[in-house]
Parts: structure tokens; C-alpha cells; sequence
């Protein structure tokens, strides 16, 4: 009983040490939509295709680095933007400057940048998130997504989320 103990002991300490405390969080938020609400077809396929207006509070007083990542999760995951390395000091990218400041990644359309909603179907969330780092990802070329999520588990130390949605007028 007591070797029981101790090793339910010892894999509850490697599990908390495995685990990245994250308990930080960041207030993401647009001037051009609310959380929950609907993205104007300016910042999709149906209109400019430019990225929205945002804004971060600055994380913890370590943060290297930002991480932008914008998915679908109604079609998968799919990705719209993947933004890396955006400067520690930077806490805003007004609308369709935000692939002007860090590096940006590959998105699920193939290119690089932003890529606005442009739902097949219906309406879909799309998941804004934003991370704090430690330090700059460094990572070569136009990330994926994929390659982004591996290497924050490294330094993340802080997230925010915020959500729109949008459907099509068809």
C-alpha cells in the first residue's frame, strides 16, 4: 500500500512538472467586432480580405515575444493566420497591418498572411489566440500552425481568446 502511495506520489509531481503553469491569461479584443459577435465582411473573402483591428493587454513582465494564431474550428481547424514573433513592446496591429509586424505563417489557403473567414456554409466561430512568450519562436521561413503549436510548449506563459463569427451572404 504505501509503494502504492509513492509512486501515485511521484507520477502526480512528474505530471505537474511535464505540465506548463499557465494560470496568466491575456485580454484580447477588436474594435471591429465584440466577443461572440460577427466579423464585418471587410475582414473576410467577401469584402477586403484585410486583417481586423486588435489588441492585446501586455502579459507578464518576461514576455519576449507574441504569437497570433486564427482558426476555424467549425471547418476542422482550419487556419487563417499564424503570426509569430511579434515584438514584446507591441500590444495592438491595427487593420490590415498585422502581417507587417513579426513573421507571418502559412495558412491553411496555402499563403502566407492573413487569410479572412469565407465559410463554404452557414455560419462558422473563428478563434482568435493570442500567446505570450518568453522568448521569440525563431522559427524558419512561414510556420505552420502545426510547427507554432510544437514550439510554444517551450515558453508560453500566457493566452487570450477571442472569438467572432461570420456567414456568408449568398
Amino acid at each position: 500500500m504505501r509503494a502504492r502511495r509513492t509512486l501515485l506520489l511521484a507520477g502526480i509531481a512528474l505530471a505537474a512538472c511535464a505540465s506548463p503553469v499557465n494560470s496568466e491569461t491575456v485580454s484580447l479584443s477588436s474594435d471591429a467586432f465584440a466577443d461572440g459577435g460577427s466579423i464585418p465582411s471587410r475582414f473576410t473573402c467577401d469584402g477586403e480580405d484585410v486583417s481586423p483591428p486588435l489588441t492585446w493587454s501586455s502579459g507578464p513582465d518576461e514576455v519576449g515575444a507574441y504569437v497570433l494564431v486564427v482558426r476555424d474550428p467549425d471547418a476542422g481547424g482550419f487556419v487563417h493566420w499564424v503570426l509569430t514573433d511579434i515584438p514584446h513592446d507591441i500590444t495592438a496591429l491595427p487593420a490590415g497591418q498585422g502581417d507587417s509586424v513579426g513573421i507571418p505563417g502559412q495558412n491553411d489557403f496555402g499563403r502566407v498572411g492573413w487569410g479572412g473567414p469565407c465559410p463554404p456554409s452557414g455560419q462558422h466561430r473563428y478563434e482568435f489566440r493570442i500567446y505570450a512568450l518568453s522568448s521569440p519562436l525563431d522559427l524558419d521561413g512561414a510556420p505552420t500552425a502545426d510547427e507554432v503549436d510544437r514550439a510554444l510548449a517551450t515558453n508560453l506563459m500566457a493566452e487570450g481568446t477571442l472569438t467572432g463569427v461570420y456567414a456568408r451572404n449568398r
